[in-house]
This record gives C-alpha cells, sequence and structure tokens, in this order.
C-alpha cells in the first residue's frame, strides 16, 4: 500500500452515547490529519461514573456515507462488549487508514473532511448489533 503524499484529508472524531448508558464517553482529539495510505492512531475514553459494573456496546458511522468504504479499522472497540466496573476509566484505540484507492474515485474528488463516530449502548444479554456493510 502507497501513501498518496498528494492528498490530506482531516478526520474528526465525535462520541456519543444512547440514553441506556450513564457513561462518559469522548474522543482524546478532536481531529487528525491523515494521508490516504498511512495508518493512523486515534483514542477515545469511556468512563463509568456509577457505582455499578456496565456493559456498553457501540456502533460507529463514517460521514459522509460513500467515505466509509474506504474507511478501514485495523484495531477498534466496535462490536465489542465492554465491561467498566464502578468508576472505572479507560482508553480505547482505534487503528485505521483510508485506503489509496479513495483519491481515484470521483466521487471522492472533493471529500476533504471524514468523521468517524461512535455510540454507545448498554448491552442486553445474548444482544448482538449488525455489522454495517458498504454497496
Amino acid at each position: 500500500m502507497e501513501p498518496v503524499r498528494g492528498r490530506v484529508i482531516r478526520v474528526t472524531f465525535n462520541a456519543d452515547v444512547h440514553s441506556s448508558i450513564q457513561w462518559h464517553f469522548q474522543p482524546q482529539q478532536s481531529e487528525i490529519f491523515v494521508v490516504p495510505g498511512e495508518t493512523a492512531l486515534a483514542f477515545y475514553k469511556a468512563k463509568n461514573p456509577t457505582d455499578k459494573p456496565i456493559i456498553g456496546i457501540s456502533t460507529y458511522n463514517v460521514i459522509p456515507f460513500e467515505a466509509g468504504q474506504y474507511f478501514n479499522k485495523i484495531q477498534c472497540f466496535c462490536f465489542e462488549e465492554q465491561r467498566l466496573n464502578p468508576q472505572e476509566e479507560v482508553d480505547m484505540p482505534v487503528f485505521f487508514y483510508i485506503d489509496p484507492e479513495f483519491v481515484e474515485d470521483p466521487k471522492m474528488a472533493k471529500v476533504d473532511l471524514i468523521t468517524l463516530s461512535y455510540t454507545f449502548f448498554e448491552a442486553k444479554e445474548g444482544q448482538k448489533l449488525a455489522l454495517p456493510g458498504y454497496q
């Protein structure tokens, strides 16, 4: 994979929690600049401010939606249950890259901003979240 040095993309980060979970959840950086074909590392922070253990599970989306097919996560906390004990706080890494083919897609010609957004939900026993698919 060859980095495309002539193209820099600003990636911003968003964090939400569903009303079902009482966690504090936020990105540790508001944005980073990446070159398609190079890996990047970002962090989110989650804290359980309650006095009971809570298991959460997250989903994500990429905006603009069409850029999602080029946004590849190598390591991510999404779709895996995360157990936080009372008052526990953890750093959650996201290791990713933007596929170099991004620059060949005419629909991405004017895209210079991508937002990665996560939402945490409280996990319910036996609940499975569907993985997103891109056409």
